[in-house]
């Protein structure tokens, strides 16, 4: 590892934080003491706005929905100013039929809720206990991920214009195609004139099915958080004087 990087970007859920809860001060005070040195950016798989406000509003651009929506702070208003936004409709009719047969075939017939989420991106979620399934029935459904690896490569063959992630504990997550975390990046290097090499990723979701694992699969340095409550020890190296 580095200490002279032009870019960090962070994943959020995991890596700066429990799942969808709020930035807590211990790790704000690592991106305070990293932004004296380095460019911060987040690449999350939701949208800007609600990463900045899980963020409190923290003063970082935001790639969000895998890089189909890009955000920039603007230091007079304290705000997000949202200056890209993509748009890709999906195939309703043919997603709701693959999902039922996935569901048919694997047992997951009960659920609660919509049995297929649209996103407003186009991006689609197949939540295999449904939409309005309680939240500890989420958490306690397949934490370690081993029910959906059985299938999760099936799931990848009936949607081949997409980036299927396993998400969350109960269900797929995909993106159309090319977005991910490493096509953003890769877009942001163009974009700015950077490469590879001047980047560290952080993330915690680097396994099979992960949403950062194309980042992890890449040549992007990349420090693995197994624990978003230890970040700066993972980081010490860069956050020494």
């Amino acid at each position: 590892m580095k200490k002279d990087y032009k870019l960090i970007a962070f994943d959020l859920d995991g890596t700066l934080t429990q799942h969808r809860t709020k930035l807590g001060p211990e790790n704000k005070a690592v991106l305070d003491k990293l932004a004296k040195k380095h460019k911060l950016i987040m690449i999350g798989a939701g949208a800007c706005p609600r990463i900045f406000d899980q963020m409190n509003e923290y003063p970082i651009d935001i790639i969000g929905n895998y890089g189909m929506q890009i955000a920039k702070y603007n230091s007079e208003t304290k705000q997000l100013d949202i200056v890209e936004t993509a748009y890709v409709e999906p195939d309703r009719a043919r997603t709701e039929k693959i999902c039922q047969e996935i569901r048919e075939k694997y047992g997951f017939t009960e659920y609660a809720g919509d049995a297929v989420e649209f996103h407003a991106s186009g991006m689609i979620t197949f939540p295999l206990i449904g939409t309005k399934a309680k939240i500890e029935d989420k958490l306690s459904f397949d934490p370690d991920r081993s029910r959906r690896k059985v299938f999760y490569d099936e799931v990848k063959a009936a949607f081949p214009d997409y980036t299927v992630f396993i998400g969350g504990s109960s269900s797929f997550d995909l993106a159309p195609h090319p977005y991910n975390k490493l096509h953003a990046l890769d877009r942001y290097c163009e974009e700015n004139g950077i490469t590879h090499a001047d980047i560290l990723f952080c993330g915690d979701d680097y396994g099979v099915g992960g949403n950062d694992e194309q980042v992890y699969q890449s040549d992007i340095d990349f420090v693995k958080v197994d624990d978003y409550t230890k970040l700066s020890e993972y980081l010490a190296f860069l956050l020494e004087d």
